[in-house]
């Protein structure tokens, strides 16, 4: 376990390292080097560091429950807040880039093409999740009710793998979604894994204490 001074410095360093893409973004617009087509880059690589840190988000509780690390549940907050940060840059990219800044031809895209109503969707159901991330939030609507909230996380990234993979779909380039759907669906499969194991523990100690 890790001294509570021990966790600032790694919470510190984690929060400078997630930043790290946006300050090379923010270069590369400066200095010229976003390429032939610096709105897809831009995109592009918005839509990537969403999907890491969904991923980074989703594997804090397993690599917590394999290593007996507890303290990597202290960085979960982070890493689904900064997987909003890159969504909302994605987002805003698709709006202004675009759009325009226009919500109601926004809107036309998104019900005419299916696959940024995924993605818009999955960026909708991130918005409570980040809004509701403080301790006060928590108490307010109650541990279990916060909780169940959270658990749209679930959703959320297949969500976004989804949308990513129908994205790629025109240009017959499915290596990374699926890469990716791989990831998320190895980490969601732990979840149901322990859930049932748990189950299954708690069935057969009903049965002992029965007998």
């Amino acid at each position: 376990m890790l001294a509570p001074r021990q966790l600032q410095v790694v919470k510190a360093l984690l929060f400078v390292a997630s930043l790290l893409p946006f300050a090379r973004l923010v270069l590369a617009t400066f200095t010229d080097r976003l390429g032939a087509n610096p709105v897809e880059f831009i995109t592009r690589n918005t839509g990537d560091w969403t999907l890491y840190f969904l991923c980074f988000t989703l594997a804090a509780t397993p690599l917590r429950r394999i290593s007996g690390w507890n303290w990597l549940i202290r960085l979960r907050r982070m890493l689904g807040l900064y997987a909003f940060f890159y969504a909302s840059l994605h987002f805003m990219t698709f709006l202004w880039f675009d759009h325009f800044f226009n919500v109601a031809e926004m809107f036309k895209d998104v019900a005419k093409r299916p696959f940024i109503l995924v993605g818009f969707t999955a960026f909708v159901l991130l918005l409570p999740l980040a809004a509701t991330s403080t301790n006060a939030m928590i108490k307010r609507l109650g541990a279990k009710r916060w909780q169940w909230l959270h658990r749209l996380i679930y959703l959320i990234a297949p969500l976004g793998i989804l949308h990513y993979w129908w994205m790629k779909a025109g240009k017959h380039d499915f290596a990374n979604p699926t890469l990716y759907g791989v990831i998320v669906a190895v980490l969601l499969g732990m979840r149901l894994y322990w859930k049932f194991a748990r189950s299954e523990t708690e069935k057969k100690a009903m049965v002992s204490r029965a007998g």
